[in-house]
């Protein structure tokens, strides 16, 4: 069957899933979404993610045309629509239909989009030898610009960085905030393992406060590993004994090599592999999401 989109209160097959060229989400960016997981049919986190839509689209002044409980059920509905049981969600609202103007009171009605399939960031075999990065010339706007704490559809900042990262032959970029301090990578949270214990940026280096990226910290505490928030330098990365970033795609990926440094021994380090495994466990746990079939 072909794959169903929902797209303003209607299921429209793939092929005929469209919105309008003056919807200024394709016009300028203006919007929010979300990417969220499903595990063994239960929604990862779905109710963070629903929660941080609203946010996102709170800091845009972007009244989204649906209450809390409407649009996870209508997630819900669009998963079982499409039969997923391990795939991937993406929710989009956008300011809507408007001129050609960039005036958002122009645009009387938000859009909104479900999309329902799989995802696939890396190839396989990079769990098993852990992803290549350069440090990108690219910095990550400033908190009081435009800020990646909003998980807006603007990802020109990232998306410059993987240009560059494509261009030398490395799977990923990690990003600099403007003060020169690790940030984030183009859509990843950045940990580092030093001497046993775990440190990533805080929200002040300019990151998305990730869903999985807060998972995993609960998750060192649960097994009685230190974990600490804070500024990160580049020296710290590239000395680190392991490296690894996460996100809703990625989930838990080691990182072996940055701008031509090996990162400890070359290889996915043992408290990377240890927190790869204890994840794994952790998705299919109906009580860690929503359950999409009964």
């Amino acid at each position: 069957m072909e794959e169903q989109v929902y797209i303003d209160g209607r299921l429209y097959p793939k092929s005929e899933a469209k919105i309008s060229v003056f919807d200024h989400g394709f016009l300028y960016g203006d919007g929010v979404f979300e990417g969220i997981r499903v595990y063994g049919g239960v929604v990862f986190k779905l109710k963070e993610h629903v929660d941080r839509l609203y946010d996102s689209a709170k800091v845009l002044k972007l009244e989204i045309p649906m209450s809390k409980e409407e649009i996870t059920n209508k997630i819900l509905e669009v998963v079982r629509a499409n039969n997923v049981k391990d795939g991937y969600v993406r929710v989009i609202v956008t300011r809507g239909v408007g001129d050609l103007g960039l005036d958002p009171r122009k645009c009387p009605k938000p859009t909104v989009v479900i999309i329902a399939g799989s995802i696939q960031l890396y190839k396989p075999e990079v769990l098993e030898k852990g992803l290549t990065a350069i440090i990108s010339s690219v910095r990550r706007d400033s908190v009081d610009a435009t800020s990646h704490e909003v998980k807006s559809m603007n990802y020109l900042n990232s998306i410059l960085a993987k240009i560059e990262a494509n261009e030398v032959g490395a799977d990923e970029a990690i990003m600099l905030d403007s003060r020169g301090f690790v940030s984030e990578g183009t859509g990843e949270n950045v940990f580092i393992v030093k001497n046993g214990k775990i440190y990533t940026p805080p929200r002040t280096a300019a990151i998305l406060p990730g869903i999985t990226r807060n998972r995993v910290i609960q998750l060192c505490k649960s097994l009685g590993i230190e974990v600490y928030e804070r500024d990160i330098t580049v020296t710290e990365l590239l000395t680190a004994d392991e490296v690894f970033v996460t996100g809703t795609a990625a989930e838990i990926t080691p990182v072996t090599k940055i701008s031509g440094r090996v990162i400890g021994n070359g290889k996915p380090g043992e408290v990377t592999r240890r927190l790869m495994e204890e994840f794994k466990k952790i998705v299919r746990n109906p009580e860690e999401g929503t359950p999409a079939y009964s």
